[in-house]
């Protein structure tokens, strides 16, 4: 490999692969919306002139698609079909588990990259851990005592974001292109419920967990500042975890990296106050 390209570089993985790249040394170059340091590029997804700059001399991706955007599979097509003719052949692109290849958006997404790309990955991480801190509403509720969701007793095995980007630098540099899915989860699948009384043990404060119904969590998340179409869709997550769906722990994590998953104690203990 010769140079990496991040994009969304100051995001919460793509910051976090930027920094495992690093303390490897491998040289990467770091695009964003919004670059405010040296080092930083501009990758504004809406100019496609942008994309030949921050493309020259790139042999892998580490890809974000644009954010915000309803079918994000022409702007990305146009990305990977630049990113081909200056000789990239690797790409790792960020997706979800709730998202299965062809689904709209990412899902359409993920099949793009699979079937364009001579090396490809695609990372389908469960809910990031890093959504209690911050400024998620889920850290939000952290901070008030009360987390408020749709999932009622369902299970999640929230993941580490720092795991993730371990994985990504792995599937980024590795000799051997890993040409698969990986599905990335924390090592136990816990509710809400139960994470808001890990929250309680560690952080001396009483937190709970209330469950509504999906269109007062809709209602919820839209107050936040969420576009009321999306937070439709994120509350039919939170449904469709109610239903088990995201009730699965795997060793992804693991076995790709050599060491084990973050737990979310750890997590709290560390990052949580």
């Amino acid at each position: 490999m010769n140079r990496v390209l991040i994009t969304g570089a100051t995001g919460t993985t793509g910051s976090r692969v930027a920094a495992h790249l690093a303390e490897r040394g491998v040289e990467t170059r770091l695009a964003t919306r919004t670059p405010q340091s040296t080092g930083q590029v501009l990758l504004n997804w809406g100019d496609r002139d942008t994309y030949k700059e921050v493309l020259q001399g790139i042999s892998a991706v580490y890809l974000i698609a644009p954010i915000g955007v309803v079918d994000p599979v022409p702007l990305v097509q146009a990305f990977l079909d630049e990113a081909l003719d200056r000789g990239v052949r690797r790409v790792v692109a960020l997706s979800s588990s709730a998202l299965p290849e062809g689904a709209p958006g990412l899902g359409a997404v993920h099949h793009l990259v699979k079937t364009a790309m001579p090396e490809w990955t695609v990372l389908q991480p469960s809910w990031f851990m890093q959504n209690f801190t911050g400024d998620h509403l889920v850290a939000q509720g952290v901070r008030d005592g009360e987390i408020v969701t749709a999932t009622g007793e369902g299970k999640v095995a929230f993941v580490d974001a720092a795991d993730i980007a371990a994985v990504a630098g792995c599937a980024l540099i590795d000799t051997c292109a890993h040409n698969t899915e990986h599905l990335l989860t924390g090592p136990e699948a816990l509710s809400y419920t139960d994470a808001a009384a890990i929250l309680t043990q560690q952080t001396g404060r009483t937190i709970r967990h209330r469950s509504v119904p999906a269109q007062e969590a809709a209602q919820r998340i839209a107050a936040h500042g969420i576009p009321a179409e999306f937070a439709q869709v994120l509350a039919a997550m939170d449904v469709a975890i109610s239903a088990g769906a995201e009730d699965r722990v795997t060793d992804t994590v693991e076995r790709v990296t050599g060491r084990p998953a973050r737990n979310f104690s750890v997590f709290a203990s560390e990052e949580i106050r």
